[in-house]
């Protein structure tokens, strides 16, 4: 068995050895679980309880936030409540309901697809978007100082315009577990993601040389792992993780995951102060809108874009 999935406690990286400890995460796992991260218990305790209350509402409740853009069915966005569009046969489902937000830019919020019930479900998603946001731009500052690097390097990549989305996951028991998972294997092809999951419930897995290891839930506890974004930006260096959700036949589980790009005009390369002779660059340059275009398209084959950019 390798190393857990490290602990970090985000209020001591500017220490030698908690900063170690997070090398030693990103470089093995490419997760790490945060404590210390500057959201109060009672604030994550609220995020659980509002998410929790939407989810058992009737589904006649729910689709009010639906995430379709006619009244046929056919035709999709991204925001709201709903599912995956299915577009082939053998594409592969996920045993989970789920609500689509988009929290950055604020100015473009989509309220027509907050829930108005429970009513603070606004207030309360818009204060821990605020702290998440606080804690990507320490989380970034901290890996470009593990890289020796400007620390505003990964900072600066995030324009006004960049997209913030916060993704509700409700998981209810599942009678067959052996046929179906909650959410198939992928890497996030963001820059950045931060998640939170119910106390005690787990269900979340990572990839490490071809094996399938949990990573455990922990009360008040955030697991922040990289995106493929990162990962092109610090040349592979550190990876994002390939995981995965699986199913339970007794427990409900929540979970919500607040995923940070860059903006769609921004292009993909390493920073230039990990290049030298001896370092070349290992992906190739891309628009990240060009990025996003294929992400979704080898999401569905169940395979990895960035790895199609390696040099």
């Amino acid at each position: 068995m390798p190393e857990p999935i490290p602990l970090i406690d985000l209020s001591r990286l500017m220490d030698a050895d908690e900063a170690d400890k997070l090398r030693a995460a990103l470089q093995t796992w490419g997760f790490f679980l945060a404590t210390n991260h500057g959201i109060e218990d009672s604030l994550m305790d609220a995020m659980i309880s509002a998410s929790r209350e939407f989810f058992r509402q009737p589904s006649e409740e729910k689709q009010k936030c639906n995430n379709l853009v006619d009244g046929n069915g056919k035709h999709y966005q991204v925001e709201g409540y709903g599912s995956d569009k299915v577009v082939s046969e053998d594409q592969g489902l996920n045993w989970n309901d789920r609500l689509h937000l988009r929290v950055e830019p604020e100015d473009e919020r989509n309220f027509a697809k907050w829930p108005s019930h429970p009513e603070s479900f606004r207030d309360v998603l818009n204060e821990y978007a605020s702290k998440t946001k606080k804690l990507r731009d320490l989380v970034l500052r901290s890996i470009a100082k593990l890289l020796e690097i400007d620390e505003d390097h990964f900072v600066n990549q995030i324009s006004n315009k960049a997209s913030g989305f916060a993704r509700l996951y409700y998981y209810p028991p599942c009678p067959r577990p052996d046929l179906v998972l909650g959410l198939r294997p992928h890497s996030d092809g963001n820059l950045l993601t931060i998640l939170f999951v119910d106390d005690n419930v787990g269900g979340l897995q990572v990839q490490r040389d071809g094996k399938w290891y949990n990573v455990p839930a922990k009360p008040h506890t955030l697991v922040i792992n990289l995106g493929d974004c990162l990962e092109i930006m610090n040349n592979g260096i550190f990876r994002s993780p390939v995981h995965r959700v699986v199913t339970n036949t007794e427990k409900e589980r929540l979970s919500l995951a607040v995923f940070y790009a860059v903006d769609e005009e921004t292009v993909l390369e390493p920073a230039p102060g990990l290049l030298d002779d001896k370092r070349p660059p290992r992906y190739r340059k891309m628009m990240t809108k060009d990025f996003v275009a294929g992400l979704y398209e080898h999401f569905r084959q169940g395979k990895r874009f960035v790895d199609t950019l390696k040099i």
